[in-house]
């Protein structure tokens, strides 16, 4: 029996270590699903974009690519909005889509991905469709590498399913040992630049993104940080945390406005940037891009973020390994130290509900010192950055494109990821309502993840930029009569409401030792 594109594709997945599969299949997808081989995983999620979130939680704890395997542009469509945010994580995420039989695409039939390439090639690194069968397992090598590459990111394919079953020619086999690896890197002579700068400045400041906690680089950023007695600020909308929480140089999580950056970082003349894009502006506030007098210098693996910042000057380079040398070369600072970290501040409470400050104080007392924390309560991250001790990589992944769903089902990919760690969920009601079918796949294949949903009954974040915008009381940002116990209940996932300090310790004490999927629902209130 000869050996079709399925077997040499499994085996090529095998050797690149994907073989642990999301999806949602459709028709199209049979072909190549039927008698996957045992040591292959597949988890399913109930709804595509639910399962490309899983997936985007699961890479981004274990640093490796990872395959989605989705239904035809139907599919494909339905899962775009987490798409947008594995490129913005800088995720590698392979999606491949089944397509219809080659012989009838051209026809438009039903389940044919017209023009397949052009559906998600706005935001991937790479989008084809292989132009014959034979070629389908170098095509899907080509991917996988892609996606890997500096900068990561996702990658998207259309395989046609009549072309699993194909008889596989060529030299096929010779897939299977090939590497491809960056090596490019900053120079001598730009790393002693650099530290000349941060050396020479009066009072520079380091800013770090998600690629130095994607790099494992967060003690290299401390170590830099110590020698040269460096406040540290994390730039704005960070979907990882780079830097421990409660170390000296602490300083916070960046404003997303022109202005605001403008503002707090005000009194530095050097602005250094590593493993961020300088920077990712969110809501409108114009004014001078820096503060006067001030230099910005950005280190990133990715040209792109390099390219379009409006200002300062950029190094492309690696941004873990370019952190390391430069932390090893540059001179202990005879600037003053940073004062110690001020204790936590104090925590506002209310009558019949948790206040959200007084909630993150709460799991913080109890979670386990190496927990992940997977955010997507938007309105509460000023709460949630002056109340939390993050103190390793990858202890954190927050949403990175803006779109609502990301967090429940991320939370149950990064569990499934790092089953050594724990992983909470802080999710907003909100939120959890675009990913709740996640909470069948924890249940299904028993992922001890915890939930925690912060219910407040509006969507929080809204209002504030209704304030912000002058656009006064604005229909559909109010929610309520959700009842996500019963709703988790009626997925297998044991659930319970709360609604005071005392009951939610001693319910998140008991999802924590209980080894299954939990989910706690916390009466909380809005404040702005």
């Amino acid at each position: 029996m000869s050996t079709t594109v399925r077997d040499v594709t499994y085996e090529l997945l095998r050797a690149r270590g994907l073989t642990t599969i999301f999806g949602n299949p459709g028709s199209n997808e049979l072909p190549f699903l039927a008698g996957m081989p045992d040591d292959f995983r597949y988890v399913l999620g109930l709804h595509e974009d639910v399962a490309l979130s899983m997936a985007d939680g699961y890479s981004m704890a274990s640093g490796d690519a990872v395959l989605v395997n989705l239904h035809s542009a139907a599919g494909s469509g339905n899962a775009m909005g987490a798409l947008t945010n594995t490129v913005y994580s800088h995720t590698p995420i392979v999606v491949m889509a089944g397509q219809q039989v080659r012989p009838m695409i051209g026809q438009e039939v039903m389940l044919a991905n017209v023009d397949a390439t052009a559906l998600a090639k706005p935001l991937v690194k790479l989008s084809v469709e292989p132009a014959s069968a034979e070629d389908v397992p170098r095509t899907i090598d080509q991917a996988i590498h892609t996606a890997m590459l500096a900068p990561k990111g996702p990658v998207y394919l259309s395989i046609p399913y009549d072309d699993w079953a194909l008889p596989a020619v060529g030299p096929t086999k010779r897939l299977l040992g090939r590497t491809v690896q960056g090596a490019s890197a900053a120079s001598n002579a730009q790393l002693r630049e650099l530290a000349n700068l941060l050396e020479s400045a009066s009072n520079p400041v380091l800013v770090l993104g998600a690629a130095v906690d994607a790099d494992h680089a967060n003690q290299d950023a401390v170590r830099l940080a110590d020698k040269l007695q460096l406040p540290v600020w994390i730039a704005p909308s960070a979907p990882r945390c780079p830097f421990p929480t409660r170390h000296p140089a602490f300083r916070g999580l960046l404003p997303a406005g022109i202005a605001a950056i403008s503002t707090a970082l005000a009194d530095h003349d050097v602005i250094f940037v590593v493993g961020a894009p300088a920077f990712r502006y969110h809501q409108y506030d114009p004014g001078d891009y820096l503060p006067k007098n001030a230099r910005l210098v950005q280190v990133t693996d990715d040209p792109r973020e390099a390219a379009r910042a409006p200002v300062g000057e950029a190094v492309v380079a690696p941004v873990g390994q370019t952190l390391c040398e430069l932390a090893e070369l540059v001179s202990d600072s005879s600037r003053s130290p940073l004062p110690a970290r001020p204790d936590y501040p104090e925590q506002r409470s209310c009558d019949n509900a948790i206040h959200p400050e007084q909630l993150f104080a709460l799991i913080r007392a109890s979670a386990p010192r190496d927990a992940i924390y997977v955010n997507e309560s938007t309105s509460t991250s000023e709460a949630f950055w002056s109340q939390m001790n993050l103190r390793q990589q990858g202890s954190y992944y927050s949403c990175a494109a803006g779109g609502l769903g990301f967090g429940l089902p991320a939370a149950v990919g990064a569990q499934l990821a790092a089953p050594r760690r724990q992983v909470i969920g802080l999710i907003g009601d909100g939120s959890a309502n675009y990913g709740i079918v996640a909470l069948w796949t924890a249940a299904r294949y028993q992922i001890p993840v915890v939930i925690i949903i912060l219910n407040n009954g509006v969507y929080g974040a809204l209002h504030d930029f209704a304030a912000l915008l002058g656009t006064g009381e604005t229909a559909g940002l109010k929610l309520g009569g959700i009842d996500f116990v019963r709703i988790a209940e009626e997925y297998g996932v044991s659930a319970v409401s709360v609604s005071t300090p005392d009951d939610f310790t001693r319910a998140f004490v008991t999802a924590l030792a209980a080894d299954r999927p939990a989910l706690i629902e916390v009466a909380t209130t809005y404040s702005d």
